[in-house]
């Protein structure tokens, strides 16, 4: 990722108007929900924003969503470019607490105020793949860094995660809190709603909307974002290698990216492929799916809580982890299922539907520090307490 002269005038306009507007107080219980990775209702920030709302009529919301930044990249309307830059950064200086869910590189222009809480809640789960400070180089890292400074919070699933996380944000471990995160609440409460009915009300919709035959079992196939397929999505041919052995009863469900999703012309999709990359709810797929097929996604952070068959089809696992970001352990023994590496032994896989339910449940301990369903009720007293 490139910092051109363009995004580099468009921070430091960002930061001049956050500093002019610093000469006015901070506003009581005003929320800044920065959403530019994921702006769905199941989202993190989201959620945490719905549960505030809940606790007190007194709290107040701006938002920079993913939409707002795609227009301010594309500069497709300037009258709605020069608000974002006197609105947003007027909003961030006014802001008691700050929600983010990805890198706001806008952020290394610029100090927090003092008493302002800025909340990294990231996308991810967890990960395999080494990323942010542990992968990037130059001037991209420089600039995480110094955004990354700001953080007061940094939220994660376990104690398992902190150092990692520390490392890879560039910031103290003191600012790391393994108190779990809100979007595994909402899985959590789907899928033991599922257990005291016997009814997956997930599946069903899915099923109906996309008029999969109810005889079938889905299989979701949700590989990692590889930024080099964006505009050349190399997709097609592992499933088209999947279909073409896929047993009699299953059909595929494509979880893509959505913008290597929009890049697919000649996607086989019908009777047995059905493109659902532009569900804004993963915890609804989650739960509609009979078994997950990916690679090196943080997706089976949450699937792993399904106790559902998981198969990682690492097909250009070697380059992957030589010219790719690689890995943080030893991949093979660390995910929690069989690995392929053709689609015929993904096919083989799914007949089988191998699933080593110890080595499932030492993965969630592993990874998870509580599965109370509470986490958001934790997050909402740090911000409520004095740390």
């Amino acid at each position: 990722m490139a910092i051109n002269v363009k995004k580099t005038i468009g921070y430091y306009l960002f930061a001049l108007v956050y500093y002019i507007s610093r000469l006015l107080p901070v506003k009581k219980k005003r929320v800044l929900c920065i959403m530019t990775h994921d702006d769905g209702e199941g989202s993190n920030v989201s959620l945490v924003a719905k549960a505030l709302r809940k606790e007190s009529q007194e709290y107040s919301f701006a938002f920079i969503t993913k939409k707002d930044t795609m227009l301010v990249k594309s500069l497709a309307d300037w009258r709605k470019t020069l608000t974002f830059f006197l609105i947003k950064p007027y909003q961030m200086a006014r802001a008691e607490i700050i929600l983010l869910d990805n890198i706001f590189l806008p952020f290394a222009y610029l100090r927090r105020r003092k008493g302002t809480k800025v909340v990294q809640l990231w996308h991810g789960t967890g990960t395999i793949k080494k990323f942010g400070q542990d992968v990037n180089t130059g001037k991209l890292k420089q600039l995480e860094k110094r955004a990354n400074a700001n953080i007061t919070h940094l939220i994660v699933n376990s104690p398992a995660m902190k150092e990692l996380y520390a490392g890879a944000f560039g910031v103290e471990k003191s600012c790391v809190y393994p108190i779990g995160l809100p979007k595994t609440d909402e899985l959590l409460k789907r899928i033991h709603r599922f257990q005291r009915e016997n009814r997956n009300s997930d599946k069903e919709e899915i099923y109906q909307k996309y008029r999969i035959p109810e005889q079938t079992k889905l299989v979701l196939y949700a590989p990692t974002f590889r930024d080099d397929e964006v505009d050349n999505p190399r997709i097609e041919k592992q499933v088209e290698e999947i279909v073409e052995g896929l047993p009699e009863g299953y059909v595929i469900g494509l979880r893509l990216h959505p913008f290597v999703a929009k890049n697919l012309d000649d996607l086989p999709v019908g009777d047995r492929v059905y493109q659902l990359s532009f569900e804004d709810d993963l915890n609804t797929l989650l739960m509609a799916a009979d078994q997950l097929i990916t690679d090196y996604s943080s997706i089976i952070f949450e699937y792993c809580l399904r106790l559902r068959p998981m198969i990682f089809f690492a097909y250009d696992y070697e380059a992957f982890s030589k010219q790719g970001r690689g890995f943080y352990y030893p991949y093979q023994s660390y995910v929690p299922g069989p690995v392929a590496y053709t689609g015929k032994e993904v096919c083989r896989l799914i007949q089988e539907e191998h699933f080593d339910a110890e080595r499932m449940q030492s993965f969630i301990e592993e990874n998870y520090h509580s599965l109370d369903g509470n986490a958001t009720g934790r997050l909402i007293a740090l911000l409520d307490s004095d740390t």
